[in-house]
């Protein structure tokens, strides 16, 4: 008789480890390895069998690695795996399973086969990409792994190198990952066409409507699409390099390249037999996989699923959350526990260059008797539904998409009522502020990890399971604590707002961090930097930066341009010098706004509108030579379309030489003010509004701030320049100016404020001097000046309720005592500004930029193809290019690699 221990566990089983073996190394293996540890790994040894050669990584994020190629995508701790316990086996494919023996046989790609034996299997083998069984399918390439996104970029760089022009694009999949594809191909310089089957991208998580508002707002950014025609097969030449995708009614989407990313198929090939069925007594799922119970296991003893190839009521499915879930109660059944899997959680949130999309529940209202109520606004790309059930007061489910801002405190009311009539979620319809919502404590907040809002809540008071219970107080250490918001990162809003909410509950200050890289908040960060005279991105991240691990890094996609703004803002130097080139978005590094077609516009200044004959004559002389589009833009200036990247120096040549300057509006600055005609014309003018719009206008170029900055003047009452629009509107009176402060358009549109009335001219540029830096300095990044004077707290001085009166505390009444500061800030940008394409121009280092490729100078990105339409020339369309013919761009003149000798 064994002698016993008083765990319970004999002298031979302490002695002798079980031994859990994991098939596959991806997020669900990781996520069971995590688990195993947490719980304790006494008694157990665990081997992990990973396919790839990499440690388990996050494919949620696996569209960043298409254009970041050294990024580290690797989940967790690495430490974990040096644990005593733990064996990870990268690059080893399981081939056989001998349940009886309880063994698994893996081989290397150099032919080495072993043996594993176990006492517990969790198959984690995950899915394939799925081909569609068309000619041509090889010539193809697959989305799904790590090694499957870094062959992509090769290829496009490849193919740029082999062309000589723009890479030409097919996804096939207007799916969540043909989007990503596609958007990561377009940031690598590659015109994009998504190839949808179904009548509408996204079809199997947004209704039609929501489909084809989506459809719209990625038209918007680059990316063509076609819907509702299937591809019959992929066109190649005769050296077997991809011509085209030729499709079901006959047309051809040209292409260089083709992504297929249509679906996933779980990987269940241990579980089948020679002839396809099921083997080894396992049962397979009605579309594939390994069938499982409530508890995760399969028919067969002592063997698991989890994550995508484990189908639970028919279904597989290629999400985070269920696959975390099965790994956490596989690992509790492992442990004593009698966890059981509840069902999958189909919520999807996706942001994709800009673009808001979000769907949960009962999307498609299949619920009996249920109800839909919709906003949609098709010209801004806006659709936003909440499905209730019949008495409209139950949540049963919603898609956003444009503005999905309701999804994060909608979402964990799945299933409960709502505190108000589902009209008043709906946050683009405009009728307010949404209610608030207090979230009860076994709502789910982050569904990736199954926290609860009573988990979040016990963690920030200071009763969560974190070693020691100690209350955390800021968002890194709740997601470490609580592992929120770690996955796909929807839930990082709501996560941070009820932190923040438990935090002033108890009295404790609020952490305004920037980042993860910077303790401060973008305010605070502002004034460090100047008091220190830091003037590089590597030094404020070194003075600054919140550990070593930070300090030691390259920042974010938040720090980055935030950083590179705050510099601009107080030097006022060429932003790509020292640097600084890459820390800015695509506009800034090119001086210029990018095009849907990868052309780039060019919009010289024209201050307040006003523009002399000549010069109007040497803007169209430009868009005569280089074939560009011309546009009166809404802010009273000529917009030039089309020109290619290595085309702009030669165009900023001629218009400098004219005497005109940059628009900036490429930047977050002042783009423009806009003004009507005045006292010299018109006969209701009361001030010279062209005058001053022209005053303003050169005072405050170049000015970059926290988000674009507008102006508008206007001579009389009748306000026809819409100054009440703007970030700052003056309006003529018979006694002076009238200053109003805070309008913005956008998504959510905001009526200037009257901030004070007959100013001379001196005091209205001194108050807007004032406005504006204090805007700059304080208001968090790619806040507008509405929302920011909205959030104002309370001013120390007179005791206004914030707002507008906080802001005319400091502007007017100079209630901080900081007024000639302000002023004394602009003054200096005012002395030290410089038009920064007459800067490029100046230094032939500056002018390498702006190359084609760097290694053919004169290269020329000509396959931008045009189609005539009223006298001028457009992009052409997807069909339109396959249609054919159409114009393309190779026939206008590139000329010498220097501008300043033409």
């Amino acid at each position: 008789m064994s002698e016993q221990l008083q765990d319970g566990k004999s002298v031979e089983e302490r002695a002798t480890p079980r031994r859990a073996v994991v098939v596959g190394g991806g997020p669900a293996a990781h996520r069971f390895v995590e688990a195993m540890h947490a719980r304790g790994l006494d008694g157990w040894h665990v081997t992990v069998l990973a396919e790839e050669v990499h440690t388990p990584y996050d494919r949620v994020a696996l569209s960043k690695a298409l254009t970041e190629t050294e990024i580290d995508l690797s989940l967790g701790d690495a430490a974990m795996w040096a644990h005593p316990a733990i064996t990870l086996a990268t690059g080893s494919r399981a081939v056989e399973i001998d349940p009886a023996g309880r063994t698994v046989t893996t081989t290397t790609q150099d032919g080495c086969t072993s043996s594993h034996p176990y006492d517990e299997l969790v198959l984690a083998t995950g899915s394939n990409a799925a081909r569609l069984p068309i000619p041509g399918a090889e010539a193809g390439h697959v989305y799904r792994t790590l090694d499957d996104v870094r062959a992509l970029n090769r290829e496009v760089a490849l193919l740029k190198q082999r062309l000589g022009r723009r890479v030409r694009a097919a996804v096939m999949g207007g799916g969540l990952l043909g989007l990503e594809a596609a958007a990561g191909l377009i940031a690598l310089g590659a015109d994009s066409t998504v190839i949808n089957g179904a009548g509408w991208l996204m079809n199997t998580q947004l209704d039609e409507g929501a489909g084809q508002a989506l459809g719209r707002l990625v038209a918007a950014k680059g990316m063509a699409a076609t819907a509702g025609v299937f591809p019959s097969s992929i066109e190649t030449d005769d050296a077997g390099h991809v011509t085209g995708v030729l499709m079901a009614d006959g047309a051809v989407v040209g292409a260089d390249l083709v992504v297929t990313a249509i679906g996933v198929r779980p990987r269940d090939e241990l579980a089948r037999g020679a002839d396809g069925g099921a083997a080894h007594g396992f049962t397979l799922g009605p579309r594939g996989g390994v069938e499982i119970n409530d508890a995760c296991a399969t028919a067969v003893p002592g063997v698991w699923a989890v994550g995508e190839v484990a189908s639970f009521g028919g279904m597989c499915l290629g999400l985070v959350a269920p696959a975390n879930t099965m790994a956490e109660i596989v690992a509790d059944r492992l442990h004593g526990g009698d966890a059981t899997f509840p069902g999958f959680d189909t919520a999807t949130k996706l942001k994709l260059s800009g673009v808001d999309v979000a769907s949960f529940g009962d999307a498609f209202a299949r619920t009996e008797d249920s109800l839909e109520v919709v906003y949609a606004d098709p010209a801004r790309g806006v659709y936003q539904k909440i499905v209730t059930s019949a008495d409209a007061k139950t949540l049963l489910g919603g898609i956003f998409v444009g503005d999905a801002e309701p999804y994060t405190s909608l979402r964990p009311l799945l299933g409960r009522a709502l505190p108000a009539g589902p009209g008043a979620f709906l946050s683009a319809a405009g009728g307010g502020d949404a209610p608030a919502v207090e979230l009860p404590d076994d709502a789910v907040l982050c569904s990736c990890n199954n926290v609860s809002a009573g988990t979040i809540r016990d963690a920030v008071n200071g009763c969560g399971s974190c070693e020691g219970a100690e209350p955390v107080r800021d968002l890194p250490d709740l997601k470490a604590c609580t592992r929120a918001g770690t996955q796909c990162g929807s839930c990082v809003p709501l996560l941070k707002k009820l932190m923040e909410g438990e935090l002033t509950k108890s009295g404790i200050a609020v952490s305004k961090a920037l980042c993860e890289h910077f303790a401060m908040s973008r305010a605070e960060l502002f004034e460090a930097v100047s008091a220190l005279e830091l003037r590089s991105f590597v030094d404020i991240l070194a003075r600054f930066g919140v550990d070593e691990t930070a300090r030691a890094g390259r920042g974010c996609d938040i720090c980055k341009p935030t950083v590179a703004s705050i510099l601009a803002s107080q030097h006022s130097e060429y932003v790509l010098d020292a640097g600084r080139g890459t820390l800015q978005d695509t506009n800034d590094r090119a001086l210029a706004n990018m095009q849907k077609d990868g052309s780039y516009s060019v919009v010289p200044r024209i201050p307040g509108g006003e523009i002399t004959p000549d010069k109007l004559a040497v803007i169209a002389a430009v868009a005569q030579e280089f074939g560009l589009y011309t546009k009166i833009t809404g802010g009273q200036r000529i917009d030039l379309f089309g020109a290619r990247l290595e085309q702009l120096p030669h165009i900023w040549k001629i218009l400098i030489d004219a005497g005109m300057e940059s628009g900036q509006a490429y930047g977050k600055s002042l783009r423009t003010v806009k003004s009507c005609v005045g006292s010299t014309w018109c006969r209701f003018g009361v001030q010279d509004s062209v005058a001053m719009a022209i005053q303003l206008e050169l005072r405050y170029r170049g000015l970059r701030s926290p988000h674009k900055l507008k102006l508008g003047v206007s001579g009389c009452a009748r306000e026809c320049a819409e100054a009440r629009g703007k970030d700052v509107g003056v309006i003529a009176t018979a006694d002076g100016w009238n200053l109003y402060v805070g309008g913005n358009g956008g998504a959510t549109p905001a009526h200037a404020q009257l901030l004070a009335k007959d100013l001379d001219d001196a005091t209205l540029i001194s108050y807007i001097d004032r406005y504006l830096m204090y805007y700059i300095r304080t208001a968090d990044r790619l806040q507008r000046t509405a929302r920011w004077q909205e959030e104002l707290g309370p001013s120390t001085g007179s005791g206004g309720s914030g707002g507008l009166a906080h802001v005319m505390d400091v502007v007017v009444n100079d209630s901080l005592g900081i007024a000639a500061d302000l002023e004394a800030a602009m003054a200096l940008h005012v002395e030290n500004y410089e038009d920064e394409w007459a800067a490029t121009l100046a230094d032939p280092e500056r002018l390498k930029r702006f190359r084609s490729f760097i290694n053919a100078p004169e290269a020329a990105d000509v396959e931008m193809a045009f189609v005539p339409e009223r006298g001028q020339v457009r992009p052409a369309t997807a069909s339109e290019k396959a249609k054919g013919p159409v114009l393309i761009a190779s026939h206008i003149p590139v000329r010498g690699a220097d501008p300043r000798q033409n």
